[in-house]
């Protein structure tokens, strides 16, 4: 696939890096050289300085015959003025980055549409939603489903207690039908489980299941669920306010912000207590009463301050800490430090964009936090190779496991003995390497 990615920040690197380890063919453009640096010598990707909104710029990367332009620029408008472009000049495809929840009212994405824009991102909204998720299962790590929640994706801390630590996949513990443990996360390696591996304290383990078996996968794991009723926010960005608008009424909520003058626009905004001070100030959060706080959330644009104050808040004895952590280079070291869930917007944002250069066979691709892995759900045709015989007998990659399938909305587990028919939606972890050796599967 020909692809055209405008804007060399945070966003635009990490898509470009990670859709480069697929053979795509990439050209990304920026109107900065600083930021374009060490993309096409380290990286199977073409870089060009130019304007995203000059037609004559945007021809000279080739969008006239790309499959797939991105926008994703700091700014709103230039971001759709671009794609508008791209899409009359020839691009297939097109995907926005925004910040204006008013586009994504369906009545305004319809119109977006027929002004050439095919989808709209908005990774805030994203990372607020998978904040409020995190709160509703207090235990739970990460938290993804499938095919409108037939299936569930969820990580977890495992602790000493868990009844499912160290025990051997292949002495039949595992084998029922209440969930599928698909990977393991030891602290920098994900293991794809085999016979002889076990899960040990403190594993990050993903399990897949339905919603009904999530109380029987807390217990296995040895995990408690506590309600949530108190949260202080770190940070009066665009995430707070999207997750305050997003949480229960029920929820007392305080924001904590250093800056006056975002204090006074974020007032405007919610009903919310907002509070000028610094969120890394003890006496300030004794103060706002921490202690009696369930859940503590560091979004400041700084993750090594996020990551601070969570550490902090959890001396004080909060049970729930979630950090947004940008630099994805921290994401083991903050989950070694026992952060309890982590916000990574390139993530989110890298995960919805992954699924516009699916082919037809597959219908959803995620991104994990915590895992160099990704999680990829295809619908099986007729005469599809995955149809031939028992899951146990298909020669799969080693790094690659079969989690669950959905059957006529019903979503089911899949064991050794699983017989994949036509029409079933097949939920695959893999790692990210790997799902490029799915397709014999699937045609």
């Amino acid at each position: 696939m020909r692809i055209v990615i405008v804007g060399a920040g945070e966003v635009g690197r990490y898509v470009a890096k990670m859709l480069s380890n697929e053979n795509h063919d990439i050209t990304i453009m920026d109107e900065s050289e600083e930021r374009l640096q060490d993309l096409d010598t380290n990286y199977d990707i073409m870089s060009r300085i130019g304007s995203p909104t000059s037609v004559n710029d945007l021809q000279m990367c080739g969008v006239r015959n790309c499959d797939l332009f991105i926008a994703v620029n700091t700014s709103e408008s230039v971001n759709t003025t671009a794609c508008i472009i791209a899409s009359k000049l020839g691009a297939r495809k097109t995907v926005a980055r925004i910040d204006n929840y008013e586009y994504l009212l369906p009545k305004n994405k319809e119109m977006f549409k027929t002004l050439g824009i095919d989808k709209l991102i908005y990774p805030e909204v994203l990372a607020a939603t998978e904040i409020v998720q995190s709160l509703k299962r207090s235990w739970i790590r990460e938290y993804r489903t499938f095919s409108n929640e037939a299936l569930v994706l969820v990580c977890i801390k495992v602790r000493e207690n868990a009844e499912i630590t160290n025990k051997l996949f292949n002495t039949g513990f595992f084998n029922h039908s209440m969930f599928r443990i698909v990977a393991v996360k030891r602290r920098t390696v994900t293991i794809i489980p085999s016979g002889n591996d076990q899960i040990l304290a403190n594993d990050l383990v993903y399990f897949i299941c339905t919603k009904e078996n999530l109380e029987y996968v807390r217990t296995a794991a040895g995990k408690t669920n506590f309600e949530i009723k108190s949260i202080i926010i770190m940070g009066g960005s665009k995430i707070a306010l999207k997750t305050v608008q997003y949480l229960p009424n029920d929820i007392n909520v305080k924001i904590i912000e250093s800056n006056r003058e975002k204090c006074y626009k974020l007032a405007d905004k919610t009903d919310t207590l907002i509070i000028n001070g610094d969120g890394r100030n003890i006496d300030l959060l004794k103060d706002e009463g921490i202690e009696d706080a369930d859940a503590f959330i560091a979004l400041t644009d700084n993750s090594e301050t996020n990551v601070l104050a969570c550490l902090a808040a959890k001396r004080f004895g909060i049970r729930k800490t979630i950090a947004e952590v940008e630099n994805i280079d921290y994401i083991d070291l903050a989950d070694n430090l026992d952060i309890g869930t982590l916000i990574n917007k390139k993530l989110i944002a890298a995960s919805h964009i992954y699924q516009q250069t699916l082919d037809e066979d597959a219908y959803d691709v995620q991104c994990l936090t915590y895992s160099d892995a990704e999680v990829v759900e295809f619908v099986v045709k007729p005469g599809d190779k995955i149809t031939k015989d028992r899951v146990r007998n298909l020669n799969l990659p080693d790094d690659v496991n079969i989690g669950g399938v959905v059957r006529n909305g019903k979503g089911y587990v899949v064991n050794g003995n699983t017989v994949i028919l036509p029409g079933d939606h097949v939920v695959i972890f893999c790692k990210a390497t790997a799902v490029p050796k799915l397709a014999k599967f699937f045609n």
